[in-house]
Parts: C-alpha cells; sequence; structure tokens
C-alpha cells in the first residue's frame, strides 16, 4: 500500500455532523484524490457513535471503498512501545490514538486529527490542513 493518509475519528465526527466545514471540505478534497486510508481502530469508534441502523449501513458502505491497513502484530508491539516511551516521560495517550500512531508509523503514512495527543508522539507525520 502505498503511503496514504490516515484520517482521526476526530474528523470524521466533524465530516458527518458539519457538512460545510473547512475540515469537512479539505476531507472531501482529500476523498476525491484517494489519498485515505482506513484503519480499524478508527472504523470501530465511527460505527459506535451511529445510531441508527440505516445510518450504520450507510456508513459502513462508504467506508469500505477506502483503502485498509490492517493492524499487524509489528503494529500492536509499536503501539505499546511508543506507550511505554510516552510514559517515561509522564505521557499518557488514549490506547486507541496509540495504535491508530503505530499504524501511521508503519507505512509512513500521515495522520489527519485536530487531536493533540499525535503531537507527542516522535517520527509522526501530521497531515498539515490550514
Amino acid at each position: 500500500m502505498n503511503t496514504g493518509i490516515i484520517v482521526d475519528t476526530c474528523v470524521w465526527i466533524e465530516f458527518f455532523r458539519k457538512p460545510e466545514s473547512k475540515l469537512t471540505l479539505h476531507l472531501k478534497s482529500l476523498l476525491r484524490e484517494r489519498k485515505v486510508i482506513m484503519v480499524g481502530m478508527v472504523m470501530a469508534e465511527i460505527l459506535q457513535g451511529v445510531k441508527a441502523p440505516k445510518e450504520a449501513t450507510l456508513v459502513k458502505q462508504n467506508l469500505e471503498k477506502l483503502p485498509y491497513l490492517e493492524i499487524t502484530r509489528n503494529i500492536w508491539e509499536a503501539a505499546g512501545e511508543i506507550s511505554a516511551s510516552l510514559r517515561g516521560t509522564g505521557i499518557t495517550i488514549p490506547l486507541s490514538d496509540l495504535i491508530i500512531a503505530g499504524a501511521a508509523l508503519s507505512g509512513d503514512h500521515e495522520i489527519f486529527t485536530i487531536d493533540p495527543h499525535f503531537e507527542k508522539v516522535d517520527g509522526l507525520r501530521l497531515h498539515k490542513w490550514i
């Protein structure tokens, strides 16, 4: 898989709730350019927030069109190592974000996020959108 952009859940939430925001419009352009890749953690987080079964079906149908990056053993290990390193400096990041960071680092992917947690992970490339 070529390098791409993993879109964090916080960005997807705005995408679904505010169809005309600058963040949403930027994500739409990335989707048109086929730069977005999906990881399971983000997919699960998106689907846990869906309220109606009909809406869940629609969301799944749209997300399944995206290239998908499996979370491998190496990514799980990287997430644990990132966590241990950060905890050593007094920083704790949610496991879900550690897995997303590990996935991004595994393929030199960028992360499109507005969550400041990711700024604390060494070597992680954050997508610049403004």
